[in-house]
């Protein structure tokens, strides 16, 4: 029971206003469909943290943590791009039965989540504790924690507020972390 609350916690406290959380609120505002965005995050989180659980001891010994910096700047840098990117899935939603919101989602936040410190916080205390159900278990729990109520609300807010501007500022912020990242990790 510890480790799944102190992973619960811990992934909780550590995305609050993290770029994921961001994301939810923009794929929130631009589908408007609260609950497949949430299926997707829910889906997202559970393949990277499980993989971040499985693979956590390895790259605590082999990756230093200045290419772990560059890596995580670059992901930010691609998000940067991607955020600026006008989305083909509104035009095929009708097409696609619906599922745009979910694969655009799930594509979107497993991306994230690469080199994300709720990514890393999994493989931490998945190296730490012996029971990767729970460790698992508990940081998903936590991205929903903090992530369904950004969903919910941006999804009742959508129509206020300025997408093409939401998309610049955010592109404006992945690129000044992502650069703040590589910078750091090179120096």
């Amino acid at each position: 029971m510890e480790a799944f609350l102190v992973s619960l916690s811990t992934v909780a406290i550590a995305e609050m206003g993290d770029r994921t959380q961001l994301l939810a609120l923009l794929l929130a505002a631009k589908f408007r469909k609260p609950v497949p965005i949430v299926a997707a995050i829910l889906a997202a989180t559970l393949a990277n943290h499980a993989l971040a659980g499985f693979v956590g001891v390895w790259l605590g010994k082999y990756l230093t943590p200045n290419i772990l910096d560059i890596v995580v700047g670059v992901s930010m840098l691609g998000m940067a791009v991607w955020t600026l990117i006008p989305d083909k899935l509104d035009k095929d939603d009708a097409k696609t039965g619906g599922h745009g919101p979910f694969i655009a989602t799930l594509i979107a936040f497993f991306i994230a989540e690469i080199g994300d410190k709720t990514q890393i916080a999994t493989a931490a205390l998945a190296a730490g504790y012996s029971n990767l159900f729970a460790v698992v278990a508990g940081t998903t729990l936590g991205m929903l924690v903090a992530n369904v109520p950004v969903v919910f609300m941006g999804s009742k807010f959508a129509t206020r507020l300025p997408m093409a501007l939401i998309h610049k500022g955010a592109s404006a912020l992945f690129a000044v972390l992502g650069a703040y990242f590589i910078i750091r990790g090179v120096f």
